[in-house]
């Protein structure tokens, strides 16, 4: 029995119809089975509930082989460590409980550098890494970059003002990862019984690029110019704060902006395997989705 959490979520949906595609035995966790798609209602289980809710969780777990861990975003926590470790603290007791056998977890790069302890939400993921580290369960944390998805939350601003705006520096070269391919090793890794241990495995895409390379890559795709713009600190968290997020939330996108701008993502020797694991290029994802995104938008 395979467990995925988040299965409505951006990586978890995918995760689900590649673990369903394999015809294993699938159960998911969610607040509203509405939510999932009716192909995915009817063949896997569904445990209505939070997977920070101790007796969701339990009941989601009892009997589970392997399990998908993905905490979902609280944009009103007080703290980061209230969206990371705290969360998933019933599902620590769970897991134990419940001999669940393995653990596959999404995290981020940055484990060892100098900004590991002051990135806002990695510093708070890698903290949760531990925790569930601590399960006895075999381990995998999948420590990513950002997402070329990401982008898909201004396509609007893309396509009428050709601009796409962050606080990373312009210049400043780093990896970035589809999240198709996130799913995709997600998958293989919970349909695939033989592994041990805790391993992190970096997921880094094929290429670096900084902002300025991803809008040319962008306007080459989209037939149109786009154009980087860099945001101050300040603004940058103040539009957290604007759109309702707390302080806590804001000033950790702030805090890891400023850890990745400072090389948080570049503390990994990039290796032909990434590009196999991750073999989506930002040319590739631009034609086949955010082209698309921008043209129905």
């Amino acid at each position: 029995m395979i467990v995925i959490t988040a299965p409505t979520g951006n990586i978890g949906h995918q995760v689900v119809d590649r673990v369903l595609a394999a015809d294993e035995p699938v159960r998911v966790v969610v607040r509203d089975p509405a939510r999932l798609s009716a192909g995915v209602r009817e063949r896997a289980e569904v445990v209505q509930g939070s997977h920070g809710d101790p007796e969701a969780v339990a009941r989601a777990l009892d009997g589970a082989d392997a399990l998908f861990w993905l905490p979902p975003p609280n944009p009103h926590a007080a703290t980061l460590d209230e969206v990371y470790s705290d969360f998933a603290r019933p599902a620590v007791e769970a897991i134990r409980a419940y001999g669940v056998k393995h653990i596959v977890s999404v995290s981020s790069l940055g484990r060892g550098t100098a900004y590991a302890d002051r990135a806002g939400h990695v510093t708070a993921t890698l903290a949760l890494d531990d925790r569930l580290a601590e399960t006895g369960a075999a381990f995998r944390s999948l420590n990513l970059p950002s997402f070329m998805d990401n982008l898909l939350r201004q396509t609007q601003v893309i396509k009428e003002q050709g601009v796409f705006f962050n606080a990373l520096s312009p210049d400043r070269a780093m990896p970035t990862v589809a999240t198709r391919d996130i799913a995709a090793v997600v998958a293989r890794l919970l349909l695939d019984p033989s592994w041990s241990g805790r391993e992190d495995v970096p997921l880094l895409g094929p290429e670096d690029l900084s902002q300025n390379d991803t809008a040319a890559v962008m306007a080459d795709v989209l037939g149109f110019p786009v154009r980087y713009q860099q945001v101050p600190a300040g603004p940058f968290k103040e539009r957290f704060l604007g759109a309702g997020m707390s302080e806590a939330i804001a000033q950790g996108m702030l805090d890891m902006a400023i850890a990745k701008d400072g090389g948080l993502d570049n503390g990994i020797t990039r290796t032909p395997q990434h590009a196999v694991d991750t073999p989506t290029t930002l040319r590739r994802w631009c034609e086949d989705v955010l082209r698309p995104a921008v043209e129905a938008d």
